[in-house]
């Protein structure tokens, strides 16, 4: 690992960065792209080493990830903090900061106690790069699925509403006006307050199949929300909250790995890799909130199923 230059670093970094919030699998890109890559890349970045300092240096990476989602949503993580203390302090779960605060802590449990028990063995396990093309195409048909079946339900909601407003009058709905950004975020929390505890024990566990290289942690859960409801913007809106307490435990388990032996000669480097990866999710985090007001996982689908079958005729090939 001490041979880790700044630029597999920064490169790195970026790819961490982006692809841990765009629904496409951050590990799946970390197995594939250095062995597509070949030669020092493929030597100096490989994952499934026993102990490998590249894991720990990646999943360190994890800790400007999170910080990035922190400081894109303070405004949400003040409210959720605020009423976990309040529901601590008085004994209730009552306003929508509350409920908020508990339906993340009931949602990352299950992927907390399965990356404990599981992470291990599933990296040296499957983290080699033909599992992790495979598992990037499967990922792409969990997108696409997902679409799917979400548009089938639409079709059947939009076809009730329709014969309703052919039986009846039309219901009256009041239209906001322009709100800022803390209004449009208050009103998303208190939207995503609104579900049960077992919805969003649902929703979270899905993190637990991100395990697998090529499982991307926002794609599935954006299809698991979709499906139990919520729109496409509250989907990934509630997937950002769900996954920065994981990814920065995740970073945090990792520093003292790369403040060891493992991260001697490096820390340039880790810095290097941690600013391209804070800066680039931040820019990925705010695109991809304003891209989910109005689009679908459809485009991202593709990319998975075609990206992945090309790396696993490339890697059967050579």
């Amino acid at each position: 690992m001490s041979d880790l230059t700044y630029l597999e670093a920064i490169v790195v970094g970026v790819f961490q960065g982006v692809t841990e919030l765009f629904p496409v699998s951050s590990l799946g890109h970390s197995v594939l792209v250095p062995a597509l890559v070949g030669g020092r890349w493929a030597h100096d970045l490989n994952v499934s080493a026993p102990e490998s300092p590249y894991l720990a240096f990646i999943v360190g990476l994890h800790v400007a990830t999170a910080a990035a989602l922190l400081i894109f949503f303070w405004r949400d993580w003040l409210r959720i903090i605020s009423g976990f203390i309040s529901s601590l302090r008085y004994r209730r779960i009552r306003t929508s900061g509350e409920r908020l605060a508990w339906l993340l802590i009931v949602g990352t449990i299950p992927v907390g106690v399965s990356g404990l028990l599981l992470e291990h063995l599933f990296r040296t396990t499957l983290g080699r790069p033909i599992p992790a093309a495979a598992f990037l195409i499967a990922n792409g048909v969990v997108l696409y699925l997902g679409e799917w079946l979400r548009r089938r339900a639409d079709a059947v909601t939009s076809l009730g509403a329709s014969l309703g407003a052919a039986l009846g009058p039309p219901a009256t709905t009041g239209v906001d006006g322009p709100g800022s950004a803390r209004d449009v975020g208050a009103a998303a929390d208190a939207r995503l307050a609104r579900m049960s505890l077992g919805r969003a024990t649902l929703i979270g566990s899905a993190q637990i199949l991100a395990l697998l290289p090529g499982i991307s942690r926002s794609g599935v859960t954006m299809v698991a929300g979709l499906l139990r409801g919520l729109s496409h913007e509250d989907a990934a809106r509630f997937s950002f909250l769900l996954a920065t307490p994981v990814i920065l435990a995740a970073g945090a388990l990792k520093i003292p790995d790369l403040t060891g032996p493992l991260g001697t000669g490096i820390q340039g480097q880790v810095l290097a890799g941690s600013i391209a990866s804070f800066v680039s999710a931040y820019l990925a985090v705010r695109f991809l909130t304003r891209y989910f007001e109005t689009r679908t996982l459809t485009p991202f689908a593709v990319y998975c199923l075609l990206f992945g079958t090309a790396s696993l005729l490339w890697l059967v090939a050579h």
